[in-house]
């Protein structure tokens, strides 16, 4: 133990089968979409947003992080949510072109579902309800008690994150057709609930998961669980943060789109005027000849 901290470690069988499941999917994907040539090789831009995110994921799941975050700081475990809903999610996301998911399309039934749970409503309410349904402090005590569920706990808001995310920046046309403008008001307001449980938690002075052991040193320093839970609340107003970043390129993309649209009546409006003077110019010489 350093500075009081739990650094041991411990075996997360189920998020180590979870972490090596996605690889193992993701390089039979590659390789079978590969066969033949019909698609492209993977740009290596992808293939490190997929390191990176499997890294990520390793790195909050299963190093000594994990047992802090379920045991001594829930400043910790926020960190935890931050990093697999904010990061891991979307890096996941940018790591699939869509060749490597177009199979999920041929199938009716997988197709059915896919467009199902890839609607905005649905993925944010999924994942929001997910998230809040997880931070209930009687289930998320039972969560502490049981390193098994705690697990199941961070997996299933990390895959709900990546349906949260799909909306903005998922792969699969098919399944992300919103105008940009709809983008914009999707990421507004999707963060919102998750955004009221970060107040609640920053300005409550009401200590809601009392399992956790602040260690001494910390307490000493000033650090206790009312402190613990504010840095909480303010880590998990980081996605809060990032919404606002993707909107920004949201907005500009729609007013470059509005000019191009602009651009192009013009456009057409000039070739119009052009065609009506050269049928009038046409009509008078014909008018002269006669």
């Amino acid at each position: 133990m350093l500075n009081g901290l739990d650094y041991s470690w411990h075996l997360n069988l189920i998020s180590l089968l979870a972490l090596a499941l996605i690889c193992l999917l993701y390089i039979l994907g590659i390789r079978l979409a590969g066969r033949g040539g019909a698609h492209p090789p993977l740009n290596r831009w992808r293939l490190a947003a997929f390191i990176s995110a499997i890294v990520l994921g390793a790195f909050v799941l299963l190093t000594p992080l994990d047992t802090v975050a379920r045991t001594q700081l829930f400043a910790a475990h926020m960190l935890q949510a931050v990093v697999l809903t904010t990061l891991c999610a979307p890096l996941l996301l940018a790591a699939c072109p869509d060749w490597l998911l177009q199979p999920i399309l041929v199938q009716p039934v997988s197709r059915a579902i896919a467009q199902a749970l890839t609607r905005p409503l649905v993925a944010s309410l999924l994942f929001n309800l997910t998230f809040l349904a997880w931070h209930a402090p009687v289930i998320y005590n039972a969560a502490q008690r049981n390193t098994a569920l705690y697990q199941v706990e961070m997996l299933s808001i990390l895959f709900m994150a990546l349906l949260n995310w799909w909306p903005l920046i998922g792969p699969l046309r098919e399944l992300r057709n919103l105008s940009y403008p709809i983008q914009m008001l999707y990421a507004f307001l999707d963060g919102q609930p998750v955004d009221i449980l970060a107040f609640l938690l920053v300005f409550t002075g009401t200590v809601f998961y009392k399992q956790y052991v602040i260690p001494q040193p910390f307490i000493q320093f000033g650090y206790t669980a009312v402190a613990d839970q504010t840095v909480a609340g303010a880590c998990l107003l980081v996605p809060g943060l990032v919404d606002l970043v993707v909107m920004s390129p949201l907005f500009f993309r729609w007013l470059a789109q509005i000019e191009q649209q602009a651009k192009l009546a013009d456009q057409r409006r000039q070739e119009e005027e052009e065609a009506e003077e050269e049928e009038e110019g046409e009509q008078m010489e014909a008018q002269q000849q006669g």
